[in-house]
Formats: C-alpha cells, structure tokens, sequence
C-alpha cells in the first residue's frame, strides 16, 4: 500500500482519501476505521474555565451524579457532554466504554482481574479501578483479545 502525506497550513481537521481500482470489503473495514478515529482534544471544564485536553492525556469518563466526568492522572474534571457523545469524538481503537457509566482509555490500563465472578477489574495509571458491567464482559473480552480463562 503507497501512503502519502500531503500538509495544508490552516486545515483544522485531517482528510483522508483513499485512492483503489475497485471497492472491496477489506476498503470498507478500513474506511470505518478511519472514519472512526478522532484526533481532536476534548473540552473539559474547572468551573467557569475551559481547557483543551489531548485524549491521551484522559483515563476515563464517567457518569457521577451531576453529569459527565473526566479523570487524566492528577485531576478530574467536568465534561458538558453525555457518554454516548464523547464516544462519538474519542479514538476508537484508544476508548472503549466498560459500562453504561463509564469509558476508559485502553492505553492507560495497568492490570486486568479476571477472578471476579461475572465481571473484570481494570487498574489504570494511578491506582484508578475500573468495573466492567456483566452486560460489557464478552465485549471487552473481545476487544482484548481474553480468552476464558486467562489471566492477565
């Protein structure tokens, strides 16, 4: 596959064009990939102030009572958006959501506990522990590539 870069001074999103002799299965799997990727910053909130943060720089999101939060190692911080349209603009090959509460930053995962009966403990950076719902397991073992019983 031939890949070219091609840089537009003030361009605020980047565009991908694919270029092939015939449509094919394999070019639809790899356009949705692409569509999917976000490379954007989120806005995040203290108080009144409203601060871009990289993606990778965030743990996880997640519902509290009063909204949307979001966790990077040394704050949290209050997101104006729902779950589901944060998973709309996050990397999807970086975020996947664990619950119906809570997306976590796959990059950030420390540890996996596989030995709780029906769910799966995740330990991010920081010590941060993360509970994947019984409705999410088989998804989050299949996006991890977990197999029945293995530990990692």
């Amino acid at each position: 596959m031939e890949v070219e870069l091609k840089l537009e001074p003030g361009r605020q999103e980047p565009k991908v064009v694919i270029l092939a002799g015939e449509d094919s299965p394999s070019l639809e799997r790899l356009r949705a990939h692409l569509s999917g990727l976000s490379l954007g910053p989120i806005t995040v909130w203290r108080g009144e102030r409203a601060l871009p943060v990289r993606q990778e720089e965030f743990l996880r999101f997640f519902a509290d009572g009063k909204g949307v939060s979001a966790q990077t190692e040394n704050q949290i911080y209050a997101v104006h958006l729902r779950l589901y349209e944060l998973e709309e603009r996050l990397d999807t090959t970086r975020f996947v959501r664990i619950s119906n509460s809570e997306i976590i930053n796959l990059d950030r995962v420390t540890a996996i506990d596989l030995s709780l009966a029906g769910t799966i403990r995740m330990t991010l950076e920081g010590a941060v522990h993360a509970y994947v719902s019984r409705r999410y397991v088989k998804k989050i073992k299949d996006t991890l590539n977990l197999r029945g019983g293995d530990k990692t």
